[in-house]
């Protein structure tokens, strides 16, 4: 019993420990990856930083860049985008997949993308009339949310 609990003990420690192991702080915006700032040099031009930042975990890098107005992009180690969130405005046309943007226009004529979402396997889109749709890899319909 008491071997249990020691065992116990050292995995609660050893998850804490994992758990504060992040590192969240501010950065320069030349300190982003290139592909980054090409991205926000691209797709959001006229808009004002307030902060970036990069958090370290053990095993993985991200980059988050917060705007004046409230919009934040999250980008990955290698400075691709996973999530767009503008809050008083639209996600750039630009910055959304072609077969994402075709579907919004054939289906939700008039609604705009309010956030944007991608993992390795999918797209998660928030549009402006409340409704929530999640695309496969391929672009492939797999789920609404009204």
């Amino acid at each position: 019993m008491k071997k249990l609990l020691l065992i116990i003990t050292c995995l609660f420690c050893m998850t804490t420990t994992f758990g504060m192991a992040d590192d969240d702080r501010p950065i320069r915006v030349e300190q982003l990856p290139a592909k980054a700032q090409q991205f926000i040099k691209t797709h959001f031009a006229d808009s004002r930083i307030a902060i970036s930042k990069v958090d370290t975990d053990w095993f993985d890098k991200t980059y988050e860049v917060i705007f004046t107005n409230g919009d934040k992009i999250e980008f990955n180690r290698s400075g691709e985008w996973k999530d767009i969130d503008c809050k008083h405005s639209a996600v750039p046309e630009a910055a959304v997949p072609e077969q994402i943007k075709n579907y919004i226009r054939t289906n939700y004529q008039g609604a705009v993308v309010l956030s944007l979402e991608k993992d390795k396997n999918s797209y998660e889109v928030k549009l402006s009339n409340r409704v929530e749709l999640e695309f496969d890899k391929w672009f492939n319909l797999i789920d609404i949310d009204m």
